[in-house]
């Protein structure tokens, strides 16, 4: 209850029976709010795992570029690599044509097998990297494809939640204005009880009426004695098997008479 009701209502004394069927047309209300929210189904939810999937995708493509960036750093690397061993085994080559002895000669030999294999190792490696990088194109183009298609499933949810909000977002706001006129009727702790009530109700049912000498909620026998107390309306009366706050058809009717 905000300060200014309390304000508002500081000298009044609200009778059990203004309370009970400002509890009912609380209720009633809030029934309500509980139907539109159903219409929009699990949109919202569907539209925000749709954002995460999306997210997802985008990270993992991301991720994806990195990976073949630094593959295709390496080929260049690699290239560089064969380039200079290709320098040194001219230059050796040439340095053989002038050798004063065997021995020199064979050191240069081995030099230049040493960089023909250091080229054959380069270009192995240059061949593994092109094929990663093969495997992490068709893995992009995949998840491409899949963030394509989930953008589209993202753009028909958000049109169809923005349709369903529309046409129910001004009946919406009208009935929690509703909701917050009744709640300046009802102290803070049965309100705080009604709110645990509906919380844990299975249809958000807190408030239930009599019906043919049972509880609304639960349809469990009520016990005549209690039947009168709801119907004296001097005290809160719940279900002595659901904990739902149980009225009579009066309090019903004045609470409709209210809504009018």
């Amino acid at each position: 209850m905000t300060k200014e009701n309390k304000n508002a209502i500081e000298d009044q004394v609200i009778s059990i029976e203004q309370k009970l069927t400002a509890l009912y047309n609380l209720q009633q209300i809030d029934s309500q709010i509980d139907k539109i929210k159903i219409v929009r189904g699990e949109l919202p939810l569907e539209v925000e795992d749709l954002e995460d999937e999306i997210t997802g995708l985008e990270t993992r493509i991301a991720n994806f570029q990195e990976e073949k960036e630094k593959f295709e750093q390496f080929i260049k690397e690699k290239n560089e690599a064969i380039k200079e061993s290709n320098q040194l085994i001219k230059r050796y080559t040439d340095q053989q044509m002038n050798v004063r002895n065997n021995r020199e000669y064979d050191s240069l030999t081995k030099e230049i097998e040493f960089q023909n294999l250091e080229i054959q190792l380069a270009e192995k490696k240059i061949k593994e990297a092109k094929f990663r990088i093969e495997g992490i194109e068709a893995d992009v183009q995949q998840a491409n494809e899949k963030l394509e298609t989930r953008r589209q499933d993202l753009e028909a949810k958000k049109s169809e939640l923005t349709g369903i909000i529309a046409e129910t977002e001004k009946e919406e706001e009208e009935l929690k204005k509703k909701s917050q006129e009744n709640e300046k009727y009802i102290e803070e702790r049965l309100l705080t009880a009604y709110k645990r009530i509906r919380k844990n109700a299975r249809n958000g049912l807190a408030v239930v009426k009599i019906e043919r000498d049972a509880c609304g909620g639960c349809f469990n026998k009520i016990p005549p004695q209690h039947q009168l107390d709801i119907k004296l309306h001097k005290k809160i009366i719940v279900c002595e098997y659901c904990g739902r706050i149980l009225v009579d058809d009066d309090i019903a009717n004045k609470a409709q008479e209210k809504a009018e």
